[in-house]
């Protein structure tokens, strides 16, 4: 029983494995918003007491259901299931691995897709919007993804 973690599609695989849907999304989520921790013990125990939201980056426009026997959460206004836990596996949606070349990468291979919905549909930004402080926004959402790598790797030990 080896731990999987999977960000975005990963986490949507994962889902797919454990036997539950992945489906469009309502909108498509591009760019940079909130996500709430859910006051349940695991949550606490992977990302810590002292974190009830963080900002973070998103870019998809499917989504899984939450798989028998594991624990939703995360979540955000424009995703319902942004992260579960199932053992020491951990299954999310939003993108926390995100570094600033990464996001400027993504915004010019992507152009035409942010192009067609920003300023039309609320949850996609304009790389202008996904650009503003990313220097700020980028650290503090490593150091999130710090508190999920960190318990991710403790469970590789066994």
């Amino acid at each position: 029983d080896v731990p999987v973690l999977g960000h975005c599609l990963g986490g949507q695989l994962m889902a797919k494995a454990l036997g539950a849907a992945v489906t469009r999304n309502p909108v498509k989520e591009i760019g940079w918003g909130m996500v709430a921790v859910l006051d349940q013990p695991v949550a606490r125990l992977w990302l810590g007491a002292d974190l009830p939201s963080f900002l973070s980056f998103h870019w998809h426009g499917e989504t899984f259901a939450i798989p028998d026997g594991a624990t939703r959460i995360m979540a955000s206004p424009w995703c319902p299931n942004q992260a579960f836990v199932l053992g020491r596996h951990f299954g999310m949606q939003c993108h926390v691995e995100m570094t600033a070349d990464l996001i400027r990468t993504w915004c010019r291979d992507w152009a035409q897709e942010v192009e067609a919905l920003a300023g039309r549909v609320a949850s996609v930004q304009t790389p202008a919007e996904m650009e503003q402080g990313i220097t700020e926004k980028v650290r503090a959402l490593n150091a999130v993804a710090d508190r999920i790598y960190d318990r991710w790797v403790a469970g590789l030990a066994g």
